[in-house]
């Protein structure tokens, strides 16, 4: 298998020095060649870093590939922060696996978006013969396949790749195996597989089982089952029993680099946030839909209704009025809304559709030009994103979306479109995610995520290895709301630009820290009471797995 492998390079150096590869001699030759380089010192070295004549590696990204290969016997949750290049540690991995001849027939899974920029790397960093699935055929064509998740779960692919065995396989952005009864997580638990490595920033998003589940595609039973998991290490939802006796039990399978641990070489990054005054008729419009929040709220919790469509609504109505002009709809046919309350929806859907002009959109036209250099914008809200790109196009600033409905190809034309020709890529969660965008190093949040993993997701995709410029971040604001308060929480208080998602209190928090946010802001008498919550809220949030193991 190695000298399979390393052939081709070997055959090069031969001729390089004048020996000719031909006949009985030469082969000798190249079988001898070889021989003498799979011979190393040393069982935990790695022998693949000499044929890797286009990268590089970091420390931190050999180390890792020594753990997992030496200590974790193949199966690891790879987990470093945003940026610290996971895709390298799993390349070098699988690599390492094809020098040794204990890996052939490998399966990439990852975001569509992701599956021609895996391919690539694989080819030019590491030399490996890497494939884009395309059709059924591929499956049964090539040993080393790049393929969506989403088209692999779907017949009659599944039933192809599930009658196969695989050495080897990668699950990219693996967060989205954390609910066991999805038929992502059922696939990949159906895999016949003799490695595997799930590659995720967030491990944990929303509950402790998540993590659970991810360590039973692994190494299933190796934290009990789901009861003695539960009993062990959680005390509520999102509340672990004992921090660190659960770390510890996760490093038998996870590996998990952060920025401030390695000494890397990260480029400057400047946070700016830009406070703006609201028009008139936006301000109205503002208020108004507040009101009817606060309103609802007070109802919804005093008859256990969610109130989820709320915190949407009052996050969207933060980004644009287009974005909030769905929900609003979907409000007006809730058969729970007295009268008053839909009559009340009608008049704010009339105000949305009187604002002239949009405070924040001018901004950030006027941002772009300013900088006169690539800039991307992101938005949670594809509305947001169509009327962006509409303005964008009206002033003569070229621009392209970015959004997850777009199907591979499409992807991978306006990621191409915004390196060679337009200035601007308007991008929604999807472009938070995976994708490499080093060419750029300006960013603009023209909405914030109430959940700063996603911040920093977005922020990931410029300021990370291999960024050799400063990195400025813009995250716009309107004076007056409730986004004045969150941009200064997340900046200032919890500090999300200083590699916090690794600590677990911040990891768990995702989705209860939204709700706690609106339940600050819709009982809060005035701005006073509001600021003096949200400071509380955020020293908590603040808080290490240590400190708050000790305080318990």
């Amino acid at each position: 298998m190695y000298t399979y492998l390393v052939h081709d390079q070997l055959r090069k150096r031969l001729s390089e020095r004048g020996d000719a590869i031909n006949g009985k001699w030469g082969m000798f030759l190249l079988a001898y060649e070889a021989h003498a380089e799979s011979i190393t010192q040393s069982f935990d070295e790695l022998a693949c870093l000499k044929w890797l004549p286009n990268i590089l590696p970091f420390p931190h990204q050999v180390d890792t590939a020594k753990r997992v290969i030496n200590e974790l016997r193949g199966r690891a949750l790879l987990a470093d922060e945003v940026g610290l290049g996971k895709t390298i540690e799993a390349g070098l991995i699988l690599k390492e696996y094809m020098v040794r001849g204990l890996v052939k027939k490998t399966l990439i899974l990852v975001p569509a978006s992701l599956v021609l920029q895996w391919t690539r790397e694989l080819n030019e960093k590491f030399a490996v013969n890497a494939f884009a699935q395309r059709n059924e055929w591929s499956w049964t064509s090539y040993d080393v396949l790049v393929a969506s998740l989403d088209t692999t779960k779907r017949d009659p692919h599944r039933s192809i790749v599930l009658g196969q065995e695989y050495d080897l396989v990668i699950v990219d952005e693996a967060h989205k195996l954390k609910n066991n009864r999805t038929s992502n997580w059922q696939l990949i638990n159906r895999l016949r597989k003799k490695y595997l490595l799930l590659v995720t920033a967030t491990p944990v998003q929303n509950d402790l089982k998540e993590v659970y589940n991810l360590i039973q595609l692994l190494r299933p039973g190796q934290l009990g089952n789901a009861n003695e998991f539960a009993s062990q290490h959680i005390i509520g939802k999102r509340t672990p029993k004992n921090p660190e006796a659960l770390q510890s039990a996760l490093q038998t399978l996870m590996v998990r680099n952060r920025r401030k641990e390695n000494q890397l070489n990260f480029t400057d990054r400047h946070v700016e946030a830009i406070l703006l005054d609201l028009s008139k008729e936006e301000m109205t419009l503002y208020k108004a839909i507040s009101d009817f929040i606060k309103t609802e709220y007070q109802t919804r919790t005093s008859t256990r209704r969610s109130v989820l469509p709320l915190i949407t609504l009052q996050r969207e109505i933060c980004s644009s009025s287009y974005a909030a002009l769905p929900t609003l709809s979907k409000l007006q046919k809730d058969p729970h809304l007295t009268g008053t309350a839909q009559k009340r929806l009608r008049e704010i859907s009339e105000l949305a559709e009187q604002v002239p002009s949009y405070t924040k959109v001018v901004r950030t036209i006027e941002l772009a030009r300013q900088i006169d250099d690539k800039l991307i914008v992101f938005t949670e809200y594809r509305a947001t994103q169509d009327f962006l790109l509409y303005m964008f196009q009206q002033s003569g600033v070229k621009a392209v979306p970015f959004r997850g409905g777009f199907k591979r190809g499409k992807k991978d034309w306006m990621k191409d479109l915004f390196e060679h020709r337009a200035q601007v890529l308007i991008a929604t969660e999807a472009g938070g995610e995976g994708i490499n965008l080093q060419f750029c190093n300006q960013v603009v949040n023209f909405d914030l995520p109430w959940n700063p993993m996603r911040v920093e997701q977005r922020i990931g995709r410029v300021h990370r290895l291999g960024q050799t410029r400063p990195v400025y971040i813009y995250n716009l604001a309107t004076k007056d709301t409730i986004e004045e308060h969150i941009v200064h929480l997340l900046q200032e208080k919890i500090n999300m630009f200083e590699a916090v998602i690794g600590e677990l209190d911040v990891i768990l928090g995702a989705q209860a820290f939204e709700q706690e946010l609106l339940q600050t802001f819709v009982e809060s008498g005035n701005e006073r009471e509001v600021s003096a919550r949200l400071n509380v809220l955020s020293k908590r949030v603040r808080r290490t797995p240590a400190t708050t193991a000790k305080e318990r």
